[in-house]
């Protein structure tokens, strides 16, 4: 059986994960060269800090939305750090620096400054991608994910930077009737908006992120993985976690599967392979298993991409 649930017209958002070197960059690339192959127009992106779009297609992609098929059905992104935080500090820096300006005397390089706090900029980059999905331009949307770890940290993100709202605005209110007294003594510049104003704006944002990425109807998640002990612990890993958050896995693709065991190596490797194969198939009796085959070639270009997606989707 091929992949299930992406298919679905409703689904807007494809997440692709796994430990690093399992072949995440094939699967998506595979899946979102299918999908645009039958009318849809989809972006494939990546946010891996060595993102390797650019190799797996041999073509330059960069950090700019690039056509990769002539029909003009399948864009390509590696979307890096410097990217995000720009577009962060395009689109906050000036309400950050108009109510912090109201009341101290600093540059708008501060704006640089508050840029540095942890998981601004994987908060962000969520809030990008959903406004990729939610902008119209595209389809679909397939991401290649960094491994395991940064994406399981980069999905919390939103129900923490929730929680730091909420202690955010109980600290403003503490600090509402201290500032009322200070304008007295001191003359402070008129805001525009208050702070209150602008957390409450954030965590909105926030919340609006966290329903995106646990709605089972537009975003599925898909994880990548090898038939060896560590491809398993990383899988159940991640399942788990997903799952504590409310988010479910609807596929996971064993790779580099060996086939034919046509000499002692590969009927030893196959018979410790199919062990952990079927540990996977009764730990998820319910997730839909697809098994790609080691191949002798390198997945590169086009057309291998293309019989991948064949393997995948069973023709489909």
């Amino acid at each position: 059986m091929g992949l299930t649930d992406i298919t679905d017209e409703k689904t807007k958002l494809i997440m692709v994960g796994g430990k690093g070197g399992v072949g995440k960059t094939t699967c998506a690339s595979a899946i979102a060269l299918s999908r645009a192959a039958r009318g849809k127009r989809v972006l494939l992106l990546s946010s891996d800090p060595t993102p390797s779009l650019s190799d797996i297609f041999d073509l330059t992609i960069g950090d700019r939305e690039t056509r990769i098929t002539d029909d003009h059905q399948l864009f390509g992104l590696e979307l890096s750090s410097e990217v995000v935080l720009a577009r962060w500090k395009e689109r906050f820096g000036p309400e950050i620096y108009e109510v912090v300006s109201s009341f101290a005397r600093v540059d708008y390089d501060f704006v640089d400054y508050i840029g540095t706090a942890p998981g601004i900029e994987e908060e962000f980059m969520l809030h990008y991608i959903l406004e990729l999905v939610e902008g119209g331009q595209y389809d679909l949307v397939v991401w290649d994910t960094a491994p395991a770890g940064h994406t399981l940290r980069l999905l919390k993100l939103p129900q923490l930077f929730l929680s730091h709202m909420e202690a955010a605005t109980k600290f403003y209110m503490s600090m509402y009737s201290y500032l009322e007294k200070l304008k007295e003594a001191v003359t402070l510049k008129a805001s525009r908006r208050s702070l209150l104003e602008i957390i409450n704006g954030w965590r909105e944002l926030s919340q609006r992120i966290a329903d995106f990425i646990r709605d089972g109807e537009r975003t599925k998640y898909l994880i990548v993985t090898i038939p060896e002990a560590l491809g398993l612990k990383l899988t159940e890993r991640m399942v788990t976690e997903l799952a504590s958050d409310g988010m479910d896995v609807g596929n996971i693709v064993i790779n580099y599967v060996v086939k034919d065991d046509d000499c002692a190596f590969h009927a030893q490797r196959r018979a410790m392979q199919q062990r952990y194969i079927s540990i996977i198939r009764d730990t998820y009796p319910d997730t839909n298993l697809v098994t790609l085959y080691l191949e002798p070639q390198e997945v590169r270009g086009r057309q291998r991409i293309e019989e991948v997606a064949h393997a995948l989707f069973d023709g489909i």
